[in-house]
Protein backbone atom coordinates (compact mmCIF):
# COMPACT_ATOMS: atom_id res chain seq x y z
CA UNK A 1 0.00 0.00 0.00
CA UNK A 2 2.42 2.87 0.68
CA UNK A 3 4.04 1.95 -2.59
CA UNK A 4 0.61 2.49 -4.23
CA UNK A 5 0.45 5.81 -2.55
CA UNK A 6 3.68 6.87 -3.66
CA UNK A 7 2.59 5.89 -6.90
CA UNK A 8 -0.46 7.88 -6.70
CA UNK A 9 1.26 10.88 -5.34
CA UNK A 10 4.26 10.57 -8.45
CA UNK A 11 1.44 10.24 -11.16
CA UNK A 12 -0.41 13.25 -9.69
CA UNK A 13 2.49 15.67 -9.01
CA UNK A 14 3.52 14.36 -12.73
CA UNK A 15 0.56 15.47 -14.06
CA UNK A 16 -0.07 18.59 -12.19
CA UNK A 17 3.74 19.66 -13.35
CA UNK A 18 2.59 18.83 -16.89
CA UNK A 19 -0.35 20.80 -17.08
CA UNK A 20 1.73 23.73 -15.35
CA UNK A 21 4.10 23.26 -18.14
CA UNK A 22 1.34 22.88 -21.12
CA UNK A 23 -0.05 26.49 -19.45
CA UNK A 24 3.20 27.87 -19.14
CA UNK A 25 3.63 26.70 -23.38
CA UNK A 26 0.71 28.61 -23.79
CA UNK A 27 0.97 31.60 -22.20
CA UNK A 28 4.37 31.96 -24.19
CA UNK A 29 2.74 31.46 -27.31
CA UNK A 30 -0.01 34.16 -26.64
CA UNK A 31 2.26 36.53 -25.06
CA UNK A 32 5.12 38.03 -26.79
CA UNK A 33 7.52 38.24 -24.21
CA UNK A 34 9.33 42.06 -24.00
CA UNK A 35 12.82 42.38 -22.29
CA UNK A 36 12.49 45.51 -19.93
CA UNK A 37 13.15 48.70 -22.05
CA UNK A 38 16.10 50.70 -21.16
CA UNK A 39 15.45 53.99 -18.81
CA UNK A 40 15.40 56.81 -20.51
CA UNK A 41 17.55 59.74 -19.97
CA UNK A 42 18.00 63.27 -20.77
CA UNK A 43 21.00 62.56 -23.32
CA UNK A 44 22.90 60.10 -25.37
CA UNK A 45 25.83 61.41 -26.46
CA UNK A 46 27.16 59.15 -29.50
CA UNK A 47 31.08 59.41 -31.08
CA UNK A 48 32.03 57.79 -34.07
CA UNK A 49 35.60 58.00 -33.74
CA UNK A 50 37.46 56.81 -36.55
CA UNK A 51 40.86 56.32 -35.71
CA UNK A 52 42.07 54.03 -38.57
CA UNK A 53 44.49 56.93 -39.47
CA UNK A 54 47.38 58.27 -38.42
CA UNK A 55 45.95 60.11 -35.21
CA UNK A 56 45.03 56.97 -33.75
CA UNK A 57 46.65 57.41 -30.22
CA UNK A 58 44.82 61.25 -30.43
CA UNK A 59 41.89 58.55 -30.25
CA UNK A 60 42.70 56.55 -27.63
CA UNK A 61 43.54 59.30 -25.83
CA UNK A 62 40.06 60.96 -26.22
CA UNK A 63 38.29 57.85 -24.75
CA UNK A 64 40.13 58.34 -21.68
CA UNK A 65 39.60 61.74 -21.77
CA UNK A 66 35.93 61.00 -22.15
CA UNK A 67 35.94 58.61 -19.16
CA UNK A 68 37.17 61.10 -16.40
CA UNK A 69 33.38 62.06 -16.69
CA UNK A 70 31.80 58.90 -18.14
CA UNK A 71 27.64 58.45 -18.21
CA UNK A 72 25.60 58.77 -15.22
CA UNK A 73 21.82 58.97 -14.50
CA UNK A 74 20.94 61.38 -16.92
CA UNK A 75 23.73 61.11 -19.36
CA UNK A 76 24.60 58.16 -21.93
CA UNK A 77 27.92 58.31 -23.36
CA UNK A 78 28.52 55.94 -25.96
CA UNK A 79 31.67 55.15 -28.59
CA UNK A 80 32.41 53.65 -31.62
CA UNK A 81 36.41 53.71 -32.19
CA UNK A 82 38.29 51.74 -35.31
CA UNK A 83 42.20 51.31 -34.78
CA UNK A 84 44.39 49.72 -37.08
CA UNK A 85 48.09 48.07 -37.61
CA UNK A 86 51.02 49.42 -39.75
CA UNK A 87 49.86 53.11 -40.24
CA UNK A 88 51.66 56.63 -39.40
CA UNK A 89 52.03 56.96 -35.58
CA UNK A 90 50.58 53.40 -34.95
CA UNK A 91 50.55 52.85 -31.03
CA UNK A 92 50.56 49.37 -28.98
CA UNK A 93 48.15 51.69 -26.33
CA UNK A 94 45.77 49.74 -24.40
CA UNK A 95 46.15 45.97 -25.98
CA UNK A 96 47.06 46.70 -29.25
CA UNK A 97 43.70 45.54 -30.25
CA UNK A 98 42.61 46.38 -34.06
CA UNK A 99 39.03 46.79 -36.05
CA UNK A 100 36.12 48.85 -34.76
CA UNK A 101 34.33 48.49 -30.93
CA UNK A 102 31.72 49.90 -29.08
CA UNK A 103 32.04 51.25 -25.55
CA UNK A 104 29.30 52.26 -23.33
CA UNK A 105 31.67 55.19 -21.45
CA UNK A 106 32.19 54.71 -17.89
CA UNK A 107 33.97 56.56 -15.04
CA UNK A 108 37.56 55.67 -14.18
CA UNK A 109 40.78 57.63 -12.85
CA UNK A 110 43.09 55.52 -15.19
CA UNK A 111 44.01 57.94 -18.09
CA UNK A 112 46.24 55.39 -20.30
CA UNK A 113 43.23 52.82 -20.46
CA UNK A 114 40.21 51.93 -21.89
CA UNK A 115 38.27 50.28 -18.99
CA UNK A 116 34.54 51.41 -20.21
CA UNK A 117 32.28 48.62 -21.08
CA UNK A 118 33.12 47.10 -24.44
CA UNK A 119 29.35 46.35 -25.72
CA UNK A 120 30.93 44.56 -29.60
CA UNK A 121 33.31 43.89 -31.22
CA UNK A 122 32.47 44.94 -34.99
CA UNK A 123 35.74 43.77 -36.22
CA UNK A 124 37.21 45.11 -39.83
CA UNK A 125 34.01 47.29 -40.65
CA UNK A 126 35.08 50.04 -43.13
CA UNK A 127 34.33 53.36 -41.13
CA UNK A 128 34.80 55.65 -44.24
CA UNK A 129 31.58 54.03 -45.56
CA UNK A 130 28.05 56.38 -44.08
CA UNK A 131 25.91 53.63 -43.46
CA UNK A 132 28.39 52.29 -40.96
CA UNK A 133 27.83 55.87 -39.33
CA UNK A 134 23.84 55.99 -39.67
CA UNK A 135 24.15 52.17 -38.27
CA UNK A 136 25.83 53.16 -35.21
CA UNK A 137 23.95 56.23 -34.50
CA UNK A 138 20.73 53.93 -34.99
CA UNK A 139 21.84 51.70 -32.82
CA UNK A 140 22.80 54.44 -30.02
CA UNK A 141 19.50 55.84 -30.32
CA UNK A 142 17.84 51.56 -29.89
CA UNK A 143 19.74 50.59 -27.16
CA UNK A 144 19.92 54.48 -24.94
CA UNK A 145 17.09 56.21 -25.21
CA UNK A 146 17.25 59.54 -24.29
CA UNK A 147 15.23 62.73 -24.79
CA UNK A 148 17.76 64.77 -26.90
CA UNK A 149 20.73 63.68 -28.56
CA UNK A 150 24.13 64.65 -29.63
CA UNK A 151 26.11 62.90 -32.31
CA UNK A 152 30.23 63.87 -32.94
CA UNK A 153 32.14 61.96 -35.90
CA UNK A 154 35.52 62.24 -35.54
CA UNK A 155 38.09 62.31 -37.82
CA UNK A 156 40.35 64.15 -40.15
CA UNK A 157 38.19 66.74 -41.95
CA UNK A 158 38.79 68.74 -45.39
CA UNK A 159 35.32 70.71 -45.55
CA UNK A 160 33.46 70.18 -48.76
CA UNK A 161 36.19 68.81 -50.81
CA UNK A 162 37.21 65.03 -51.23
CA UNK A 163 41.02 65.13 -52.01
CA UNK A 164 41.97 62.81 -54.60
CA UNK A 165 44.08 59.89 -54.31
CA UNK A 166 46.79 58.65 -57.13
CA UNK A 167 45.23 56.14 -59.05
CA UNK A 168 41.71 56.97 -58.11
CA UNK A 169 38.15 56.73 -59.90
CA UNK A 170 37.55 60.66 -60.92
CA UNK A 171 33.74 59.87 -61.39
CA UNK A 172 31.27 60.81 -58.86
CA UNK A 173 33.59 62.11 -55.62
CA UNK A 174 32.59 64.78 -53.49
CA UNK A 175 33.41 63.24 -50.00
CA UNK A 176 34.55 65.10 -47.20
CA UNK A 177 35.20 63.63 -43.32
CA UNK A 178 36.00 60.05 -41.86
CA UNK A 179 38.52 59.16 -43.65
CA UNK A 180 39.13 55.48 -43.21
CA UNK A 181 42.86 54.67 -44.53
CA UNK A 182 42.66 50.92 -44.41
CA UNK A 183 40.16 50.81 -47.24
CA UNK A 184 40.81 54.51 -48.32
CA UNK A 185 36.79 55.42 -47.92
CA UNK A 186 35.23 58.61 -46.85
CA UNK A 187 32.25 59.65 -46.29
CA UNK A 188 30.58 62.09 -48.68
CA UNK A 189 29.68 65.94 -48.18
CA UNK A 190 26.47 64.76 -49.81
CA UNK A 191 26.21 61.81 -48.02
CA UNK A 192 25.75 63.77 -44.73
CA UNK A 193 22.71 64.13 -45.13
CA UNK A 194 21.62 60.08 -45.64
CA UNK A 195 23.23 59.45 -42.22
CA UNK A 196 19.90 61.06 -41.06
CA UNK A 197 17.49 59.93 -43.60
CA UNK A 198 18.91 56.83 -42.15
CA UNK A 199 19.08 56.67 -38.85
CA UNK A 200 16.91 60.05 -37.88
CA UNK A 201 17.28 63.57 -36.72
CA UNK A 202 19.80 64.92 -33.71
CA UNK A 203 19.74 67.98 -31.71
CA UNK A 204 23.24 68.44 -32.19
CA UNK A 205 25.68 67.18 -34.38
CA UNK A 206 29.76 68.32 -33.85
CA UNK A 207 32.44 67.60 -36.59
CA UNK A 208 35.58 67.04 -34.61
CA UNK A 209 37.07 67.58 -37.74
CA UNK A 210 38.71 70.39 -39.45
CA UNK A 211 37.58 72.70 -42.04
CA UNK A 212 34.18 71.39 -41.24
CA UNK A 213 31.63 74.22 -40.53
CA UNK A 214 31.35 75.74 -44.04
CA UNK A 215 28.07 76.52 -45.66
CA UNK A 216 28.47 73.90 -48.06
CA UNK A 217 28.72 71.22 -45.21
CA UNK A 218 25.90 72.54 -42.38
CA UNK A 219 23.59 72.83 -45.44
CA UNK A 220 23.49 68.95 -46.00
CA UNK A 221 22.53 68.53 -42.42
CA UNK A 222 20.00 71.66 -42.23
CA UNK A 223 16.31 69.73 -42.00
CA UNK A 224 18.27 67.16 -39.94
CA UNK A 225 20.29 68.87 -36.89
CA UNK A 226 19.23 71.71 -34.64
CA UNK A 227 22.29 72.99 -33.93
CA UNK A 228 25.99 72.46 -35.94
CA UNK A 229 29.35 72.59 -33.91
CA UNK A 230 32.64 73.01 -36.23
CA UNK A 231 35.46 74.84 -36.88
CA UNK A 232 35.87 77.26 -40.16
CA UNK A 233 39.91 76.38 -39.23
CA UNK A 234 42.38 73.38 -38.23
CA UNK A 235 41.24 72.27 -35.04
CA UNK A 236 44.72 71.17 -32.94
CA UNK A 237 45.09 67.92 -31.13
CA UNK A 238 43.44 67.87 -28.34
CA UNK A 239 40.86 68.92 -30.32
CA UNK A 240 37.49 69.37 -27.73
CA UNK A 241 37.56 70.23 -24.04
CA UNK A 242 35.38 66.96 -23.69
CA UNK A 243 36.22 66.78 -19.71
CA UNK A 244 34.43 70.21 -19.20
CA UNK A 245 32.04 69.92 -21.88
CA UNK A 246 31.07 66.46 -20.73
CA UNK A 247 31.23 67.81 -17.15
CA UNK A 248 29.00 70.96 -18.32
CA UNK A 249 26.25 68.36 -19.74
CA UNK A 250 26.21 66.18 -16.74
CA UNK A 251 25.74 69.59 -14.35
CA UNK A 252 22.75 70.62 -16.55
CA UNK A 253 21.08 67.66 -18.16
CA UNK A 254 18.13 69.94 -18.42
CA UNK A 255 20.28 71.96 -21.39
CA UNK A 256 18.72 72.25 -24.85
CA UNK A 257 20.56 71.70 -27.94
CA UNK A 258 21.65 75.53 -28.23
CA UNK A 259 22.66 75.57 -24.62
CA UNK A 260 24.81 71.99 -25.13
CA UNK A 261 26.09 74.12 -28.65
CA UNK A 262 27.96 77.36 -26.17
CA UNK A 263 28.76 74.64 -23.92
CA UNK A 264 31.13 73.31 -26.76
CA UNK A 265 32.16 76.87 -27.77
CA UNK A 266 32.91 78.03 -23.78
CA UNK A 267 34.81 75.25 -23.15
CA UNK A 268 36.94 74.82 -26.55
CA UNK A 269 37.73 78.51 -25.52
CA UNK A 270 38.79 77.92 -21.58
CA UNK A 271 41.16 75.13 -22.94
CA UNK A 272 42.65 76.89 -25.68
CA UNK A 273 43.20 80.04 -23.04
CA UNK A 274 45.33 77.97 -20.73
CA UNK A 275 49.30 78.57 -20.76
CA UNK A 276 50.43 75.03 -22.45
CA UNK A 277 47.71 76.06 -25.21
CA UNK A 278 48.22 78.98 -25.92
CA UNK A 279 52.13 78.16 -26.27
CA UNK A 280 50.68 75.63 -29.14
CA UNK A 281 48.71 77.90 -31.16
CA UNK A 282 51.89 80.63 -30.94
CA UNK A 283 54.66 78.11 -31.41
CA UNK A 284 52.72 76.45 -34.48
CA UNK A 285 51.74 80.28 -35.61
CA UNK A 286 47.94 79.23 -36.00
CA UNK A 287 44.48 80.65 -34.50
CA UNK A 288 41.90 78.88 -33.62
CA UNK A 289 37.83 79.39 -33.59
CA UNK A 290 35.07 77.28 -33.06
CA UNK A 291 30.99 77.95 -33.57
CA UNK A 292 27.91 76.79 -33.33
CA UNK A 293 24.73 77.27 -35.43
CA UNK A 294 20.99 77.19 -35.83
CA UNK A 295 20.32 74.59 -38.77
CA UNK A 296 16.96 76.58 -39.61
CA UNK A 297 18.66 79.52 -40.42
CA UNK A 298 20.88 77.94 -42.67
CA UNK A 299 17.82 78.79 -45.77
CA UNK A 300 17.73 82.50 -45.19
CA UNK A 301 21.61 82.10 -45.78
CA UNK A 302 21.50 80.14 -48.72
CA UNK A 303 18.97 83.13 -50.16
CA UNK A 304 21.24 86.25 -48.68
CA UNK A 305 23.72 84.34 -50.65
CA UNK A 306 22.39 83.67 -54.03
CA UNK A 307 21.92 87.59 -53.65
CA UNK A 308 25.21 88.07 -53.49
CA UNK A 309 26.00 85.43 -56.26
CA UNK A 310 24.60 87.06 -58.74
CA UNK A 311 25.68 90.70 -57.75
CA UNK A 312 29.52 89.82 -57.60
CA UNK A 313 28.98 87.92 -61.24
CA UNK A 314 27.25 90.88 -62.40
CA UNK A 315 28.36 94.29 -61.36
CA UNK A 316 31.02 93.72 -58.57
CA UNK A 317 34.29 95.80 -58.89
CA UNK A 318 37.20 94.77 -60.03
CA UNK A 319 39.06 96.17 -57.46
CA UNK A 320 37.36 96.04 -54.94
CA UNK A 321 36.78 92.15 -55.74
CA UNK A 322 40.28 91.80 -56.19
CA UNK A 323 41.22 93.06 -52.76
CA UNK A 324 38.67 91.16 -51.00
CA UNK A 325 39.82 88.07 -52.22
CA UNK A 326 43.59 88.99 -51.32
CA UNK A 327 42.78 90.31 -47.81
CA UNK A 328 40.08 87.90 -46.74
CA UNK A 329 40.90 85.98 -43.44
CA UNK A 330 42.01 82.28 -45.00
CA UNK A 331 42.65 78.80 -43.49
CA UNK A 332 45.49 76.72 -43.37
CA UNK A 333 44.80 74.45 -46.42
CA UNK A 334 48.52 74.70 -46.98
CA UNK A 335 51.46 75.65 -45.24
CA UNK A 336 54.57 77.78 -45.13
CA UNK A 337 56.20 76.02 -47.62
CA UNK A 338 53.43 75.68 -50.00
CA UNK A 339 50.96 78.80 -49.34
CA UNK A 340 54.01 81.40 -47.59
CA UNK A 341 51.40 84.33 -47.89
CA UNK A 342 48.23 82.42 -47.17
CA UNK A 343 46.35 83.38 -50.09
CA UNK A 344 46.13 79.95 -52.08
CA UNK A 345 44.04 78.62 -49.71
CA UNK A 346 40.36 78.30 -50.74
CA UNK A 347 38.23 78.53 -48.12
CA UNK A 348 37.19 81.63 -46.26
CA UNK A 349 35.34 83.48 -43.92
CA UNK A 350 32.36 84.53 -45.69
CA UNK A 351 31.63 88.11 -43.12
CA UNK A 352 34.74 89.12 -43.79
CA UNK A 353 35.07 88.88 -47.26
CA UNK A 354 32.16 90.61 -47.80
CA UNK A 355 33.00 93.08 -45.28
CA UNK A 356 36.16 93.94 -47.38
CA UNK A 357 34.23 94.09 -50.69
CA UNK A 358 31.33 96.29 -49.74
CA UNK A 359 34.42 98.98 -47.32
CA UNK A 360 35.89 99.14 -51.06
CA UNK A 361 33.40 99.40 -53.40
CA UNK A 362 32.03 102.94 -54.69
CA UNK A 363 29.06 104.40 -56.02
CA UNK A 364 25.86 102.53 -57.10
CA UNK A 365 28.02 99.39 -56.47
CA UNK A 366 28.72 100.33 -52.55
CA UNK A 367 24.95 100.88 -52.46
CA UNK A 368 24.29 97.74 -53.42
CA UNK A 369 26.93 95.35 -51.76
CA UNK A 370 26.08 97.67 -48.59
CA UNK A 371 22.66 96.35 -48.70
CA UNK A 372 23.91 92.95 -49.22
CA UNK A 373 26.50 92.93 -46.43
CA UNK A 374 23.88 94.24 -43.89
CA UNK A 375 21.14 91.20 -44.92
CA UNK A 376 24.25 89.04 -44.41
CA UNK A 377 25.05 90.68 -41.39
CA UNK A 378 21.99 90.18 -39.61
CA UNK A 379 21.70 86.94 -40.95
CA UNK A 380 24.80 85.66 -38.86
CA UNK A 381 24.92 87.42 -36.20
CA UNK A 382 20.61 87.66 -34.94
CA UNK A 383 19.64 84.35 -36.70
CA UNK A 384 22.49 81.71 -37.84
CA UNK A 385 25.23 81.77 -34.87
CA UNK A 386 24.36 80.93 -31.76
CA UNK A 387 27.87 81.47 -30.74
CA UNK A 388 31.56 81.96 -31.87
CA UNK A 389 34.66 82.06 -30.09
CA UNK A 390 38.23 82.68 -31.31
CA UNK A 391 42.06 82.66 -30.07
CA UNK A 392 45.15 84.05 -31.64
CA UNK A 393 46.19 85.42 -35.12
CA UNK A 394 47.74 83.25 -37.82
CA UNK A 395 50.62 83.00 -39.59
CA UNK A 396 50.56 86.40 -41.47
CA UNK A 397 48.85 88.41 -38.77
CA UNK A 398 45.16 88.61 -39.28
CA UNK A 399 43.57 88.54 -35.86
CA UNK A 400 40.86 85.49 -35.56
CA UNK A 401 38.13 88.18 -34.67
CA UNK A 402 37.63 88.34 -37.96
CA UNK A 403 36.05 85.09 -38.29
CA UNK A 404 32.57 85.13 -37.59
CA UNK A 405 31.12 81.10 -37.70
CA UNK A 406 30.77 80.24 -41.26
CA UNK A 407 33.01 79.86 -44.08
CA UNK A 408 32.44 79.15 -48.14
CA UNK A 409 35.06 78.30 -51.16
CA UNK A 410 36.41 81.40 -51.53
CA UNK A 411 39.04 81.16 -53.89
CA UNK A 412 42.99 82.34 -53.59
CA UNK A 413 45.75 82.97 -55.53
CA UNK A 414 46.35 80.66 -58.61
CA UNK A 415 48.32 77.55 -56.84
CA UNK A 416 47.84 73.94 -56.15
CA UNK A 417 47.56 72.97 -52.83
CA UNK A 418 45.76 69.91 -53.18
CA UNK A 419 44.08 67.91 -55.62
CA UNK A 420 39.99 67.60 -55.17
CA UNK A 421 37.11 66.48 -57.03
CA UNK A 422 35.26 68.75 -59.20
CA UNK A 423 31.26 68.43 -57.71
CA UNK A 424 30.96 71.51 -56.27
CA UNK A 425 27.43 71.36 -58.41
CA UNK A 426 26.24 68.38 -56.78
CA UNK A 427 26.33 70.20 -53.29
CA UNK A 428 23.14 71.57 -51.80
CA UNK A 429 24.14 74.57 -50.98
CA UNK A 430 24.65 75.14 -54.60
CA UNK A 431 21.62 73.95 -55.60
CA UNK A 432 20.23 76.92 -53.18
CA UNK A 433 22.39 79.77 -53.61
CA UNK A 434 24.28 79.32 -57.30
CA UNK A 435 27.56 80.25 -55.46
CA UNK A 436 29.13 78.97 -58.14
CA UNK A 437 28.43 82.10 -59.99
CA UNK A 438 30.33 83.82 -57.79
CA UNK A 439 33.57 81.54 -57.77
CA UNK A 440 34.39 81.87 -61.34
CA UNK A 441 34.57 85.28 -60.92
CA UNK A 442 36.39 85.22 -57.74
CA UNK A 443 38.96 83.11 -59.69
CA UNK A 444 39.43 85.58 -62.47
CA UNK A 445 39.72 88.96 -60.26
CA UNK A 446 43.12 90.41 -59.90
CA UNK A 447 44.65 88.26 -62.38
Amino acid sequence: MPILLSFIFFLTSYCGALEIENISLEKIKNEQFQAPKPKMKKWTVAVYMNGKSNIEPFALNDINRFETQGSDENINIVAEIGRSKGLDNDTDEDGDWEGVRRFYILKDEDPKKINSSMIEDLGQIDMGDWKKAAEFLSWAKENYPSEKIMFIIWDHGWGWIDPIKPGENLAGKDRSISHDFVTGNYIKTTDLGKIFKAAGKVDLYASMACFMQMGEVAYEMKDYASVIVGSEEVIQLPSFNFEDLFASLKKNPQANAEKAGEFFTETFKEMYSRPQYQDLLISSKYGTQLSALRGKALDSFASVIKKLAQYIEEKAQEEALAKAKRDVIRFEVGDEITDPEKLISFYGDIYDFVKILAENSSGENKKEVLEIYSLLKNNIEKELIISNVFLNSDRTGKDYSRTHGISLHIPGAEGNLIEYHKTYKNLAFEKASGWSRAIKRIEKAGK
